[in-house]
């Protein structure tokens, strides 16, 4: 019998007992978001500022996922350069995939991804603001499971807004997967890095 997961209810133990999914601490696996991170202009960092301050005003109240996209993710992206060629950007788009026994299927909609037409770069999945980022992170690996490109790496962001969180897949023989330190708006210039390491995975597709 044919087992159907929502990736939205999927844990790290069931990517792990289903697709032998791995986690790896080797320093060296997961480089981008820590190296040869581009400067950023005077011009980017009043942006960055502005977003902070429009973003911090807003969550006074409760802050949904629309708003997050609005407010935090769609000035990141514009500044990190998604918005232009060779990037394209979906959103809810149904995926599906399924274990090698075909005992499996996860099912689920992207809540943002971006892509070249042969490589899925970033998928993106945004919280309440108010909520931890720690369920995203195997419903966001469960998508980047599905990045039809095996000979590549997938990377992912999870954010709630405040928080940021990168994530890195490659699935060449068992599938592993490494993430960042976890970025806050609301602490000095986390926000500076977010947008470098932004920066720097475009150039990484590229290049």
């Amino acid at each position: 019998m044919v087992e159907t997961i929502q990736a939205h209810n999927i844990e790290l133990y069931q990517l792990k007992e289903k697709f032998s999914l791995q986690r790896t601490d080797d320093d060296q696996f997961f480089r981008e978001w820590q190296e040869d991170l581009p400067q950023l202009s005077d011009e980017e960092k009043q942006a960055l500022d502005e977003l902070k301050t429009d973003y911090l005003h807003l969550s006074t109240y409760t802050t949904l996922e629309p708003v997050v996209k609005m407010v935090v993710l769609s000035p990141l992206l514009k500044l990190a350069g998604f918005y232009r060629p060779p990037f394209y950007l979906t959103a809810e788009k149904e995926v599906q995939i399924t274990s090698e026994d075909q005992g499996t299927i996860v099912k689920g909609r992207l809540d943002l991804l971006v892509f070249t037409p042969n490589f899925w770069l970033m998928v993106i999945e945004s919280k309440r603001a108010r909520y931890s980022l720690d369920p995203g992170i195997p419903q966001t690996l469960a998508y980047m499971l599905a990045n039809p490109d095996t000979a590549k790496p997938a990377f992912g962001l999870v954010t709630n807004g405040n928080e940021f969180r990168f994530l890195k897949l490659r699935r060449q023989d068992l599938p592993i997967y490494s993430q960042s330190y976890l970025f806050a708006l609301d602490r000095q210039d986390d926000i500076y890095v977010v947008l470098q390491i932004l920066k720097h995975l475009a150039q990484v597709v590229i290049g």
